[in-house]
């Protein structure tokens, strides 16, 4: 005999969610996915990115989600190449979809530092995650997912070099792919050996990016060679789940400054003139754009 289902109460956890979410799916449709498409789009379902919209971004509903593959892997997430389009081929567009890792398979070690100042609505949750709760740490999860996508967005607003963010679903990202037609990603800073002039405009591009984050008030908080993306000579800053509120996080200047030192430091390593890869000079500078002392 069929058991229901227990009844709950409060809040659910973004595991819960998402199973619920499954379960409708498969009870709103019995059509098979044209093409061996993986899932019908989620566009509906999620928090759509800003206005004005690339023209290039699928929203049509009739539109489905193909995996390509896996674009990278790490402690917190993993990225995923996805195809989303119409099944007759009419328009598509390549997306990275960003992907939290459950909570039993995070490390949340460095969690602390940069939660510093974001607030809780409900001093339950507050607790939770003081506390390190299965709770606590699906609510740590889902915040990271709705850090980063709001950050994202904030930042393309402001014309900061970062990937569009399409939507959020959940602890999913799904953002603008930085790479070629064929699939194939954007290298990485720390994957190239720039010549002298080509170095130089990187280092332009990249403390532009950075003033233009600390006027807004913010620093990218983990910043590095590894995550920024070239492609076609221009800078891409991506993984920005932990972005430091300056003026709110006390542990903000500290974060500007591993910042700035980690790109000064691979910038010299690959010869910058040392006129030009000063640390403390830009470090100065972004604190006059960010009004901290």
């Amino acid at each position: 005999m069929h058991q229901p289902e227990p009844s709950r109460s409060g809040r659910l956890t973004e595991t819960e969610r998402q199973r619920l979410a499954k379960l409708r799916a498969d009870a709103y449709t019995e059509t098979e996915l044209p093409g061996g498409a993986d899932r019908w789009s989620t566009w509906a379902d999620g928090e759509q990115g800003p206005l004005p919209r690339p023209g290039w971004v699928v929203t049509e509903l009739a539109a489905v989600d193909t995996e390509l593959g896996v674009l990278k892997t790490g402690k917190e997430a993993e990225v995923h190449l996805l195809r989303r389009g119409l099944p007759d081929g009419s328009r598509e567009c390549l997306l990275a979809a960003k992907r939290y890792r459950a909570a039993e398979h995070r490390l949340f070690h460095r969690d602390t530092g940069y939660l510093e100042g974001r607030r809780m609505r409900r001093s339950r949750e507050t607790r939770a995650i003081r506390n390190r709760s299965a709770f606590g740490r699906n609510l740590i999860a889902e915040q990271w997912a709705n850090a980063e996508f709001a950050a994202l967005c904030a930042l393309w607003r402001i014309g900061a070099p970062v990937p569009y963010p399409v939507q959020r679903e959940g602890t999913e990202l799904l953002l603008e792919f930085v790479g070629v037609a064929d699939g194939t990603a954007a290298p990485r800073l720390a994957e190239l050996r720039p010549g002298p002039g080509e170095l130089r405009d990187l280092w332009h591009q990249t403390t532009m990016a950075l003033e233009l984050l600390a006027s807004t008030g913010y620093c990218h908080g983990d910043l590095s060679a590894y995550n920024i993306l070239v492609h076609q000579d221009r800078i891409t800053l991506i993984d920005l789940p932990q972005v430091v509120d300056l003026a709110m996080n006390p542990n903000g200047p500290g974060f500007l400054e591993r910042d700035v030192r980690n790109v000064t430091n691979w910038f010299a390593a690959r010869g910058l003139p040392a006129n030009l890869a000063d640390a403390d000079l830009l470090l100065g500078d972004l604190h006059a754009a960010a009004g901290l002392p």
